[in-house]
Formats: structure tokens, C-alpha cells, sequence
């Protein structure tokens, strides 16, 4: 054999001492768990941490905004629909203050205007415009909040009187004076617009001319009088307008506004819809006065959006995790057993879900529709999402079992006498852990989105009691587009922010826990 070292010689050998000998030495580091090492790795990827924190702020507004709101995914008011969206902090700017610029011709504006006049609410903030003569346009920020301005309704005497204390003791004007039958426009559309308190003219009496305005350039009221005070109004006894306390009309005779009309159940009333929503939204005693304010706006049913976005992401939060975690469960225990055993067993399991797989699911939730009717929407869902989706879960399992079972470490857990459920459960489905819990999470946003799209679609209908879905908003909001883009805008974004940050959320946990990207980057 060759010799590779020359001899050396003795002098240069001694004797070592048993101190200097050197033996190895316990390592000074901490042990690192596997989750704390993949926790770790998934903190290195910055786009991750991102879509996480994306993540975590979208369940949160999901689960505090509907405790945080004074509306309920049910409440919808007729008045108010496609209203804008309105913050207090931007109230006294231009920017989400409830109004959108509006160009009008002159009947149109005055009519706004004047709302302002009679009450002080201005539907054309701040009372501000301009006018071009060239086109004959007045251009103004119409505020949506206030452009219902004045309405008909009719009361019992019981809310009437509670309307008048009301009115009474906190010094609101609900009520104002009617508008006789005859000086209301002909149209019938017109004739039940409480708005038109003023002097118009033409056929239809909705035009405003200069002969329509005193010399001050305003409108001329026409209420309805009365000789005796309270005679036509069965017997108001509250806030009545300024500077009228009875008043000598054109032919000298002492009269009085009549704030009422009698009908066969009680007394119809023309009542300021903002005031009167304050009124009939509000407890005084305990939250103090409500206006309305709805961050962002309200649909065509004039259902307050934030709400139902809120309400509406929770249940897709709560629909899809619940989903991911039966398939989740279902999905290991069959896939590991199809990997785990091989054979007859995985050839007869394979086919099950070959047959399964191959069911389209779109005839399956029309079924399950058919069967179950239209009062179980969601467990038709479920039932539909749980069929099938828990096969690509199995079929991970089963790859990972068929990867890992073949090991030493499992050879020996065998050797060793441990049962087969300790080896599936103990060594093997631990390593699978990585590459289920990176579907799992990517199952969430696929259920979610499916969800959203049925609805969208209308193939299921979400939109019963407090019960809605982001898809159904996306849906009420398709039809007003050009018109109220912001109905569909929030839950599109919602729904756009949620399926990035969940992707990139997925590829971090992938990249964390598949222990065959340790140290890629180094």
C-alpha cells in the first residue's frame, strides 16, 4: 500500500497531555422547533408578511364593523338609495362628503335651492353655485343626504301627538305647513313631491320663471291657511316656522299655516325626511342624536353598504374556513389510508373519487336545490363544496404518504413494532404536514371566491335577513354602474385585496413549511 504520509521522526513526536486532549463539545445554540423554524423561514418573505397583515385587517373589519355599526344588513329606507359615501372628517371639504357635482338648467336647481330656503337643510351645499349664461347651467355639489328634502306622510293621531312633543322638546322642526291640493303640479308624479311648496307656473306647473320669484330672487310659498288656528291640522300645537304667528293674507283676513291634513285614520303631514329619519332612528336618552352617515353609501334598496360588506365577509370567512376544515380532515384520513396501504385498497379508493371528481358541481347544487328547496341555501352549499372538495385534499395526502413511507426513520418505527395508525399519525403525517396546510390555506380563497360567484350569479341567494354575501352586493350594484360605481367598487376591492393577500400568504406558508426549500436562498 502506498504510503501517502512520509515517516516521522521521534524527536518531533511527544507525549500529549489528558488536558489538552480535545473532545466534542455540546452545542451552545438553542434547539428550534420545526414551527418555529417555519415561522422563521415564512418572516423572511416580505410579500407574505404583507398579504398576512392584508389578511388579518380584512378579519377584523369582518368580525368588529357589524358590532360597530347602528344598521343591520335588514334595515333599508326607501329614501335614502344610492346614496354616496360620507365621512365626518371630510364633511367641510369636497372629498367623501355625501355630494357629487350636478349641472342642472333653472327649474332643476331652484328646486333644490330652495329646499334650503324653507328649512335650512341645503340640498346644494352651502347654498354655493355658478351659472353659465352661455348654456343657461348652474353648477353646484348636490348633497345626497338632503336632496329628499320634503315628503307626505301619513300618521295616526298617537304618532302625531309623540311627533309634536318631540318637535316640542328638543326644538327640531319635523313638521311644516301643507300645500293645497290645487297648487300642487298636475303630473301625478309631481303632485305627490311635497318639495313643490313654492309658486310655479305651466302646464304641468313645475316651471319656475322670473314671474315665480319676489324682487329678493326667491320663491314664493303657497301654503295652506286656515282662518282658526289649528282648525285644519286637528289642532297643532308645536314648533311652528319662523316668523309666522298668525298673519294678514292678500284679502286683509287674520290667518294661519295648517301644518296637517285630516284623513279617514288620522292626519297626513309634509315632514322633513332628514329630520324626521333623526326622529325615528334615534334614543335620545341613551346614544344621543343619530344623523344619517353612511361611510360607504347605500344600495339601489338603500341597504347601507359598509354593513352588508362587513356582514357579508364574516359569513365567506366563516363559510369557507368551515369548509376547508372538514375537507381538511376528511381529505388526510382518506388520502393517508389510500397512501399508507396501497394495493386493492388505493386502486378501489382512487376510483370512488374519480367518480366524485368527475360530477360537475354546478348540477349537483341545482339538485340539491330541487331537493332541498330555497330555504336552505347555505347547507345546499356546503353540501355541494364538501362532495368534492375534499378529493384534492386526499389526493395530496395520499402523494405524501407514497413519498415518505419508504423512509428509514418509518422502516425502523416498523422494526421497532410500532402500529400502523402510531406510524401514520406519529411519522409520517407530520413531514405531509408542510404541503396540507399551504391547500388548506389556499382553499379559504377558493371558497370564498366560488361562493361570491354563485351568488353574483344568483344560483344561490344569500340576500335574506341578516344574511348576505359580497357577491349578491357585487350583483345589486351591476345595473347602476354608470351611476353609483361606488356599490360595486367596495366589495370588488374587498374581493381583489382578499384573493392577492391570500396568494401571497399561500406561497409563503408553502415555502415554509416544505422542508425541501430549506435553505434555497442561502
Amino acid at each position: 500500500m502506498e504510503q501517502i504520509y512520509p515517516e516521522i521522526p521521534k524527536e518531533k513526536l511527544e507525549l500529549a497531555e489528558r488536558q489538552d486532549v480535545t473532545h466534542d463539545q455540546s452545542l451552545k445554540t438553542k434547539p428550534r422547533s420545526y414551527l418555529r423554524d417555519a415561522f422563521s423561514r415564512f418572516c423572511k418573505n416580505k410579500g407574505s408578511i404583507v398579504g398576512a397583515v392584508i389578511i388579518i385587517l380584512l378579519v377584523l373589519f369582518a368580525i368588529i364593523t357589524p358590532f360597530c355599526t347602528q344598521y343591520t344588513v335588514a334595515y333599508q329606507d326607501s329614501y335614502f338609495t344610492t346614496t354616496l359615501p360620507k365621512a365626518h372628517l371630510f364633511e367641510n371639504t369636497s372629498f367623501w362628503d355625501g355630494c357629487e357635482e350636478k349641472q342642472a338648467g333653472r327649474t332643476s336647481f331652484i328646486y333644490y335651492y330652495a329646499m334650503g330656503q324653507e328649512t335650512g337643510h341645503n340640498a346644494v351645499k352651502n347654498q354655493e353655485f355658478t351659472y353659465d349664461a352661455g348654456t343657461d347651467l348652474y353648477t353646484f355639489r348636490l348633497d345626497s343626504y338632503q336632496k329628499n328634502g320634503m315628503i307626505y306622510k301619513n300618521f295616526s293621531m298617537e304618532e302625531y301627538e309623540a311627533l309634536q312633543a318631540y318637535q316640542t322638546e328638543y326644538g327640531k322642526q319635523v313638521i311644516y305647513p301643507m300645500v293645497p291640493v290645487k297648487s300642487r303640479p298636475q303630473a301625478q308624479q309631481d303632485a305627490n313631491d311635497a318639495n313643490y311648496y313654492f309658486k310655479t307656473s305651466g302646464t304641468s306647473k313645475t316651471q319656475i320663471g322670473p314671474k315665480e320669484l319676489d324682487e329678493n330672487g326667491n320663491v314664493i310659498p303657497v301654503y295652506a291657511t286656515s282662518a282658526v288656528k289649528g282648525d285644519l291640522d286637528n289642532g297643532y300645537h308645536s314648533l311652528r316656522i319662523e316668523g309666522e304667528d298668525g298673519f294678514v293674507n292678500e284679502k286683509g283676513e287674520t290667518v294661519w299655516y295648517a301644518y296637517a291634513r285630516r284623513t279617514s285614520s288620522g292626519v297626513e303631514c309634509r315632514i322633513n325626511y332628514y329630520e324626521y329619519y333623526i326622529y325615528n332612528h334615534t334614543q335620545v336618552l341613551k346614544d344621543g342624536i343619530t344623523e344619517p352617515c353612511f361611510l360607504f353609501g347605500t344600495t339601489m334598496q338603500g341597504k347601507d353598504i359598509l354593513t352588508c360588506l362587513a356582514s357579508g365577509a364574516r359569513f365567506s370567512f366563516l363559510f369557507a374556513i368551515a369548509v376547508a376544515a372538514v375537507n381538511l380532515v376528511v381529505g388526510a384520513i382518506y388520502g393517508a389510508i389510500e397512501g399508507y396501504y396501497g394495493g386493492k385498497a388505493d386502486l378501489i379508493m382512487e376510483r370512488i373519487s374519480d367518480i366524485l371528481s368527475a360530477v360537475p358541481t354546478m348540477i349537483v347544487i341545482t339538485l340539491l336545490k330541487l331537493h332541498m328547496g330555497t330555504s336552505s341555501q347555505i347547507l345546499v352549499l356546503f353540501i355541494a363544496f364538501f362532495l368534492t372538495g375534499w378529493i384534492g385534499m386526499a389526493s395530496s395526502t395520499r402523494m405524501q404518504f407514497y413519498r415518505f413511507k419508504n423512509q428509514e426513520y418509518v422502516l425502523a418505527a416498523r422494526t421497532l413494532g410500532a402500529p400502523d395508525r402510531r406510524v401514520i399519525w406519529k411519522h409520517i403525517f407530520p413531514n405531509a404536514i408542510g404541503t396540507l396546510i399551504t391547500g388548506c390555506a389556499l382553499i379559504i380563497p377558493s371558497m370564498i371566491y366560488s361562493e361570491t360567484s354563485l351568488s353574483y350569479l344568483g344560483i344561490i341567494n344569500l340576500s335574506s335577513g341578516n344574511i348576505t354575501s359580497v357577491g349578491t352586493l357585487i350583483a345589486a350594484g351591476q345595473s347602476s354602474l354608470a351611476t353609483a360605481p361606488f356599490i360595486t367598487m367596495f366589495p370588488s376591492v374587498f374581493l381583489i385585496l382578499l384573493m392577492l393577500s391570500f396568494n401571497l400568504f399561500g406561497n409563503g406558508l408553502r415555502d415554509a413549511f416544505n422542508p425541501t426549500l430549506r435553505g434555497t436562498e442561502d
